[in-house]
């Protein structure tokens, strides 16, 4: 394959990579943060328990982040273009299982492990690889930002059309939808993978997998960085899954739970492009930090006061601010210390610690639920290690290794 140089992209070039993976990304995480929408009509209709739907989503999120450095591997070894157009094909097989699934086995293998495969190979990591490849260094942390907000659009589309599809004609025409829409993400991931056309540059280029690994683990502010993200994981996966029934079990109609996704995905959109344009110039640990003790917070408030609709459409629109404001934070982190070489594999290795916590926040919320008859444990439990971890993360040594300094000449350039 003839590569080129990244300054030497045409702009068609460039808008072909960064919209094709912005709308691969918002279709892949529109889908998967809709499925606490299902919840409700799966118990009634399917025949499970909360617990069994809480399992399936809970694994959906562990398979995705034990996949996921394997993944990243896969991706800087072979490319990206074979690796999303697998993922998308195994995503439409998942919700395909999921439809016709008699049982809470075949649900768990629908909608937990294939679309935990299909997710590590389409959504967030692999798409802001692709973003940060395509970048230039100068315009990196803005980019970032606009493609994590342009694939926060899929949550303010999807999850009103589930919602509306579930009402009006039933789970099973929603899921038929979802699997149009795993369809059209099929030239959207071919689109991205023109990201293989472009040189990585000499940075980390003399490295093997093994020893990038080992200088990863030898890093300080790399194991503080994926350790704190373990709580953006629980955080948002407890609230994407249990929200829905937290709110039924209030008697709040159903509809505000799927406008609460919408205002969520609507702000997300601000948040993530106000995000990494602010990691471009001033400190992204203290930024990572500052979002993870608001977003503790905003959900002690929440959970405090009296749940009505205009509380939950509030409380959506602030946490939608701090939603994925991360993704470009954290990515543009690993390229800090580490080049772009690995990034797919390290940044991978940082977001199997972000669904561990994904894995805690779905099925934890839904064990202690039904423990306690109630969510207070859990979500005072998630704002205590929220707290503690976004005052550990703001203490992040983000001095790159000694490699990469050498390579760049100076790597105190880059703001961290």
């Amino acid at each position: 394959m003839k590569t080129v140089r990244q300054e030497h992209l045409t702009r068609r070039q460039m808008l072909l990579i960064l919209g094709g993976v912005s709308l691969m990304l918002s279709l892949a995480m529109g889908i998967r943060q809709s499925w606490g929408l299902f919840q409700p009509s799966f118990i009634r209709d399917m025949g499970i328990t909360t617990a069994d739907f809480s399992l399936a989503i809970a694994l959906q999120n562990i398979v995705w982040g034990v996949t996921q450095p394997f993944v990243g591997m896969l991706t800087d070894r072979h490319g990206t273009r074979p690796v999303v157009l697998v993922g998308v094909v195994l995503y439409a097989a998942g919700l395909l299982i999921s439809l016709y699934a008699q049982s809470a086995l075949m649900f768990t293998l629908g909608a937990g492990i294939l679309a935990g495969i299909a997710l590590s190979c389409t959504a967030s990591q692999i798409a802001l690889n692709v973003a940060a490849r395509t970048a230039s260094p100068a315009n990196r942390s803005l980019v970032l930002g606009s493609v994590s907000a342009l694939g926060s659009l899929g949550i303010a589309f999807v999850s009103p059309l589930a919602q509306s599809l579930i009402t009006g004609s039933g789970w099973q025409m929603a899921l038929v939808a979802f699997i149009a829409l795993a369809a059209a993400m099929l030239p959207a991931a071919w689109f991205a993978g023109g990201v293989d056309r472009i040189e990585i540059g000499t940075a980390g280029s003399q490295q093997s997998v093994r020893e990038a690994l080992a200088e990863a683990a030898r890093h300080p502010g790399y194991v503080v960085l994926a350790t704190a993200f373990f709580v953006c994981g629980l955080q948002l996966t407890f609230l994407t899954t249990h929200l829905p029934t937290y709110l039924d079990i209030c008697g709040i109609d159903p509809n505000v739970g799927a406008q609460a996704l919408a205002v969520i995905g609507f702000f997300n959109v601000i948040g993530s492009y106000l995000f990494g344009w602010l990691g471009g110039h001033y400190s992204k640990r203290f930024l990572l930090g500052g979002i993870y003790v608001l977003r503790s917070l905003f959900i002690t408030a929440y959970f405090l006061l009296p749940p009505s609709p205009t509380s939950t459409l509030v409380f959506a629109a602030a946490m939608g601010t701090l939603w994925l404001g991360v993704v470009p934070l954290v990515t543009g982190l690993v390229v800090h210390l580490f080049g772009l070489r690995y990034l797919a594999t390290l940044s991978g290795i940082a977001f199997f610690s972000h669904q561990l916590g994904s894995f805690f926040g779905a099925w934890g919320g839904g064990l202690i639920y039904g423990m306690f008859g109630s969510y207070d444990p859990a979500w005072m439990g998630a704002v205590a290690i929220g707290i503690s971890a976004g005052l550990i993360q703001m203490g992040m040594n983000v001095r790159p290794t000694p490699r990469v300094e050498r390579e760049r000449g100076s790597g105190l350039q880059v703001a961290g």
